[in-house]
């Protein structure tokens, strides 16, 4: 997270000779000289205001870019509805939120889709906070678990998921290889593991072996990083954070009033993971795993973890994880085969911008956005820089921010953007790109007339190959509710009626989410495949590539729930195959690279996929 008041640090100093360090200090002093120039131009300045040791930040007022006309002759029928209190859902989030502006309360919590209790219909788990210990007031906040029955309607389920505690993000996955989808709930201070028995939870955070605390926990995905079959946990982690330092820091937009303050001013954390050793109990193999990545000069962590994307990038079979930091340079851990990473951010060209700085980098997605071999990242990212989209040359190694290039820059360049999906809105094959905007501070047009607390979400059609951009920005007037301004944090997708679409699910700090039906009348058809592995530990897959061709167009698709910001989508994937009545052919790339053809039957429909011990 990065403003005005405090831009993005600066790459490492470089380990080597000082003829490369003088160069990288020379390049760095030209690059500070000229965004100091631009800003001056804009007429952006930033005061900052000293009153004994504690630090007073002062934002200017920043012009409002010019919007760009969306081609609408071109875009599908596309809308989509509120329906939060008519599907049931009346949860509140509790943020803690006094008056004080502790950064955790603006930083919001997740929520995911899960089928918890077997039935094939996605279920809702939507992840709260609580107030602070010395706050004396009787409200607080308690995570909920709501049952979908089958046509979008959501009932309390009553299963405990444990006393309240501050959570931020979610992650669900098989630990106990039982079939059964258990749940790990990342938290400020405290952790919590939850094992499914098929009627309820059982608390089981003493088998994460490191207690319940990795300091500020954001984002949690399993995956299986050895081999093994079982499922591992890798944990985002944030920055040194206390209430106490954050009060002292004094942060403020105007001069006086207390402001929820940047997380340049703490100490970035290591990213923690947890190996599975067979049998659900898990060990801290961060250190001789390579997830500690320090500042050459200084010796503290450089990451402050946000999101994370666990994509087997180059296709050799084994997980590596793409971490989205906040105002420093983002990760790309590759996988060396054994379960260890190195980690090759900047030299895969993931870390910084178009421009080669850090970015406020919040909510990440990685697909195959263009049904060919090259993959996109997408992150967004804060207010006044674009969201990034990294697009590769086909073999998962080397990327470049593509953003301005494919539609997506100018548009996102205003907005300060959490939860990021790369989805098939229309079920045309082509996935679109959606994301959430809010800002931190209820009063930031005071000081910047060009931002607003509340912002409208963006959804930008995928318009496919032979156009001078790849997508196209979808107008409020045509997107219906998800345009209402809302202040968008976590966010998730799941077909929760039936009828093969997403719909979204967008989580908001101190207040109730939003769930938006996605009543696209497009009438294509759509195929959705869920896997089963009753041979593996790994019983949902996780991991596993699935390809579908239709006609010469081949759609790919990792199997890997955890995306967006602090959340979980739904495990089925969705295939949009536009007009077409049938599939040509349809496999399965298990997580073992163990290839397996399916024979499909119809289309419209959710084909569930068990892996036969004869695949090849």
């Amino acid at each position: 997270m990065t403003g005005l008041q405090d831009q993005p640090e600066g790459r490492d100093i470089p380990e080597g000779g000082d003829d490369q360090a003088i160069g990288v200090a020379l390049k760095r002093s030209l690059l500070v000289l000229t965004a100091v120039l631009l800003l001056i131009a804009a007429g952006i300045g930033i005061v900052a205001l000293l009153s004994g040791e504690q630090e007073r930040i002062l934002e200017k007022h920043t012009a409002a870019p010019v919007p760009l006309v969306a081609d609408q002759a071109i875009l599908p029928q596309l809308h989509f509805t509120d329906v939060t209190d008519a599907a049931g859902i009346d949860f509140v989030h509790v943020s803690g939120a006094t008056g004080e502006k502790l950064l955790p309360e603006t930083m919001g919590s997740g929520a995911a889709f899960l089928d918890v209790d077997g039935d094939l219909d996605q279920d809702l788990l939507l992840v709260n906070a609580t107030r602070w210990p010395d706050d004396d007031a009787s409200a607080e906040g308690q995570s909920v678990l709501l049952l979908n029955d089958g046509s979008g309607q959501f009932l309390p389920s009553g299963w405990d998921l444990g006393d309240p505690m501050y959570g931020t993000g979610v992650a669900c996955g098989d630990v106990d290889f039982d079939g059964l989808v258990d749940v790990f709930i990342a938290g400020l201070g405290e952790n919590r593991l939850l094992r499914n028995t098929g009627s309820g939870f059982e608390d089981h955070t003493a088998d994460l072996g490191l207690g319940a605390s990795t300091g500020w926990a954001t984002s949690p995905a399993f995956a299986d990083v050895d081999g093994d079959g079982d499922l591992d946990l890798f944990i985002c982690t944030y920055i040194e954070w206390t209430p106490e330092k954050d009060r002292d820091l004094a942060f403020t937009l105007n001069g006086t009033d207390r402001a929820y303050g940047p997380p340049k001013q703490y100490a970035g954390m290591h990213c923690v993971l947890l190996r599975n050793d067979g049998s659900g109990h898990f060990e801290d193999v961060s250190d001789a795993a390579g997830m500690r990545v320090t500042n050459a000069a200084t010796g503290v962590p450089v990451g402050k973890a946000l999101a994370v994307a666990p994509v087997d990038l180059d296709r050799d079979g084994d997980m590596d994880f793409i971490v989205a930091n906040d105002t420093t340079r983002n990760f790309l851990f590759r996988n060396r085969g054994d379960g260890t990473f190195d980690e090759v951010g900047e030299a895969s060209g993931l870390a910084y911008d178009a421009g080669g700085m850090a970015t406020g980098a919040m909510g990440i997605d990685v697909a195959h956005f263009a049904n060919d071999d090259r993959l996109a990242v997408g992150i967004g990212n804060f207010a006044n820089e674009m969201t990034s989209f990294y697009v590769d040359s086909g073999e998962g190694r080397w990327f470049s921010d593509e953003a301005l290039i494919e539609g997506i820059g100018a548009p996102t360049r205003p907005q300060l953007s959490f939860g990021l999906l790369l989805f098939d809105v229309d079920l045309d094959g082509r996935l679109d790109l959606f994301q959430t905007n809010g800002h931190l501070e209820e009063e930031i047009s005071q000081v910047q007339p060009s931002q607003s607390y509340r912002q409208p979400a963006q959804l930008f059609w995928n318009a496919g190959a032979g156009r001078d951009t790849t997508f196209e920005i979808v107008p409020p007037a045509m997107a219906g509710d998800l345009s209402m301004p809302i202040v968008g944090r976590g966010a998730a997708v799941a077909d929760i009626d039936g009828d093969g679409d997403g719909d979204l699910l967008i989580t908001q700090p101190g207040e109730s989410p939003m769930l938006l039906r996605n009543d696209q009348a497009t009438g294509n058809h759509w195929l959705r495949v869920v896997l089963e592995d009753p041979t593996s530990s790994n019983t949902a897959a996780l991991g596993a590539w699935i390809e579908c061709r239709v006609g010469d167009v081949t759609q790919r698709r990792q199997v890997q729930p955890t995306r967006s910001y602090l959340s979980q989508v739904e495990l089925p994937v969705t295939f949009g195959l536009g007009l077409a009545d049938a599939v040509d052919s349809l496999e399965v790339i298990w997580p073992d690279g163990i290839r397996q053809e399916v024979e499909v039957e119809g289309v419209d429909q959710l084909l569930r996929v068990q892996r036969q011990s004869q695949a090849q």
